[in-house]
């Protein structure tokens, strides 16, 4: 007997706008919300805490709580007067931390698209084998990697006689932090990139050859255009990562307060035993002022590229 299948029997796949419109509907049930509510509340107290700490003389802060604030209010600058005009205040940190983050985003964001380019779409032996160990290195820690890295940075690095590390040049500049954090971030770069320039269509890229434009065309022109959300919701994470390391700039950024970064900087600015621990609060919100600006300039980019890949069409 032959089973005969109508078309009413099978759903209706959704595609492009359709799909997302039904994603949609359904996070915006009345329990959805109210639990997104509860979670941001939450999630909100411990820095709203911290917010209202730094805006409170150090005997306050020492000896009540944040929550005291709205019985017997006060209200003193002092604690961002010292961070921001102190000896050895955040100022010349910040420039170092922008520094080391703009060329730490920009440097691994611009080869894994052009290797995620490669890999995706042109054809050639081994790119399966090169892509699986890319994404392998993934699983190598960090940690391991700081000694011999380090290493290098002292004695130079040469393979085949050519030199890779010149170590005059790089050691103690923050070139170093910058070049280890692009390294640190280049695996998950090219796995994320790749996957997303693997679904464009083919049908573009094939118009794009009969036309006769090249691979470096096809790349500038229509890759990157159509991979900009994911390439803003990678710069979105990679930019935080980097401003907000400290193990790396500890380690490569040495003692000298002019080659530190932010963290490093909020470290050494508590004192030892925690002696200026009222001090954490107004430069823990100096220090996240650029990076609420740089997600909330991308934000919209961030949502695209967060929902790019979970549906076709």
């Amino acid at each position: 007997m032959t089973t005969v299948t109508t078309s009413t029997d099978v759903a209706k796949p959704l595609h492009g706008a359709e799909a997302v419109k039904a994603v949609r509907r359904r996070f915006s049930t009345p329990m959805a919300s109210f639990f997104a509510v509860l979670i941001g509340l939450l999630w909100t107290i411990p820095t709203l805490g911290l917010f209202i700490n730094s805006f409170r003389s150090k005997q306050d802060a020492a000896t009540t709580g944040w929550w005291m604030f709205f019985v017997h209010p006060t209200f003193s600058l002092d604690g961002y007067n010292q961070v921001l005009t102190g000896s050895g205040g955040m100022l010349i940190p910040l420039v170092n931390s922008l520094a080391i983050t703009i060329p730490a985003t920009i440097i691994p964001i611009f080869i894994a698209s052009m290797a995620g380019y490669a890999i995706a779409w042109l054809p050639f032996r081994g790119s399966d084998v090169i892509f699986f160990g890319i994404f392998a290195l993934q699983v190598v820690p960090l940690q391991m990697a700081l000694v011999p890295l380090q290493q290098y940075y002292v004695h130079g690095l040469q393979i085949a006689g050519v030199t890779i590390l010149p170590s005059p040049h790089i050691n103690g500049t923050l070139a170093q932090i910058w070049l280890s954090h692009t390294m640190f971030s280049l695996p998950l770069a090219v796995f994320l990139l790749h996957n997303f320039i693997a679904q464009l269509p083919n049908s573009v890229m094939e118009a794009a050859r009969i036309d006769g434009a090249s691979h470096l065309r096809i790349f500038r022109s229509i890759v990157l255009p159509l991979s900009m959300p994911a390439i803003a919701s990678f710069s979105i994470f990679q930019f935080l990562w980097v401003w907000n390391d400290l193990l790396v700039a500890k380690v490569f950024g040495g003692s000298d307060p002019t080659m530190q970064p932010v963290t490093a900087r909020m470290q050494s600015l508590v004192g030892n035993y925690g002696a200026h621990a009222e001090l954490l609060a107004p430069a823990g919100f100096v220090t996240i002022v650029v990076p609420l600006i740089v997600f909330l300039a991308l934000q919209r980019y961030f949502v695209r590229g967060l929902l790019a890949g979970s549906v076709k069409g």
